[in-house]
């Protein structure tokens, strides 16, 4: 693409134009579009994904736009052509920001660096070499799949796991993401993980992840295969999703067997707890960063 730089160029509008603008700067030039809360960062900011089981989200009043066009686009004909396209006042203000241009691999390799989860116990992007070769690694790279490390929902997964672990154990990893409960489980001894996903390019990312671990792990979506009943069942989702998935996860836990569930706040907990107490045992609640780990023995079923 011509040009050292590339030009940033920003519009607020309603809601109901936000599509119809987003594809019309594209047909005008833009090589990438990008769509924000007009109102993110203030107290009128809303959430627009909310949780299976809440109320859907009625959407933004107003987005903000964003545009990535090369350094020697017209962008005041590309701008005014597209509003026009979207049934917008063709003098709809715009702002235009400069973006240098840059190694932006290295760029996006700089954000992510080795993370010590315990001890004994690192995370390790492919570009990095191992802090402490004596520990367990475990090799991870940033892509498609919610899991790198840098949640405290992971964290307070992964320090659990490392802790309950004896070796032999069997594993379930719900809700797998990128895969790294299922596989540091393997590395810290237990005799099989496998791992559930309804998004397929999870399942995929968890795969390729398990391949660089070298270890066995499985991975599945949901719809793909029945569960055996296993010693540890680990499930970092959100508090919505767990409240359903209870008599789910009870059936797929081992009498005697133990739970850790997060993706919790801290004020979901009390809510959370109450469903899981009619078939685990559970103990004290871990905090970290306003998010909480709930973990538990599965009682004997009547």
């Amino acid at each position: 693409m011509p040009g050292t730089h590339w030009l940033s160029v920003a519009l607020v509008v309603g809601a109901d134009a936000v599509e119809a603008l987003s594809d019309a700067l594209l047909a005008h030039g833009a090589v990438s579009v990008d769509v924000a809360d007009a109102a993110a960062g203030t107290a009128f900011e809303r959430p627009i994904f909310d949780e299976p089981g809440a109320a859907r989200s009625t959407g933004w009043e107003r987005g903000r736009v964003t545009a990535l066009f090369p350094a020697d686009a017209r962008i005041d004909v590309s701008v005014c052509e597209a509003c026009v396209d979207a049934d917008l006042p063709p003098e709809t203000a715009f702002e235009v920001t400069r973006v240098d241009d840059q190694d932006w691999v290295r760029t996006t390799q700089a954000q992510f660096g080795p993370q010590q989860i315990s001890s004994g116990l690192w995370i390790v992007p492919s570009w990095h070499e191992p802090p402490d070769v004596t520990a367990i690694n475990i090799l991870l790279d940033p892509g498609l799949a919610f899991g790198t490390g840098s949640h405290p929902t992971t964290r307070l997964c992964l320090r659990w796991l490392e802790q309950t672990l004896r070796g032999g154990e069997t594993v379930i990893d719900f809700g797998c993401g990128s895969g790294i409960l299922a596989i540091t489980a393997l590395k810290l001894g237990a005799a099989r993980a496998e791992g559930v996903d309804i998004d397929p390019l999870a399942v995929l990312a968890a795969r390729d992840n398990a391949v660089q671990n070298r270890v066995p792990a499985e991975f599945h979506t949901a719809a793909d295969r029945l569960y055996t009943p296993a010693h540890i069942v680990v499930a970092n989702i959100l508090a919505n999703p767990l409240i359903v998935l209870e008599p789910l996860l009870a059936s797929l836990t081992l009498t005697g067997g133990r739970i850790a569930l997060s993706g919790i706040l801290v004020e979901q907990a009390d809510e959370v707890a109450d469903v899981y107490q009619r078939d685990y045992a559970l103990g004290p609640a871990i905090e970290e960063g306003g998010w909480v780990l709930l973990t538990g023995t599965r009682r004997a079923t009547a």
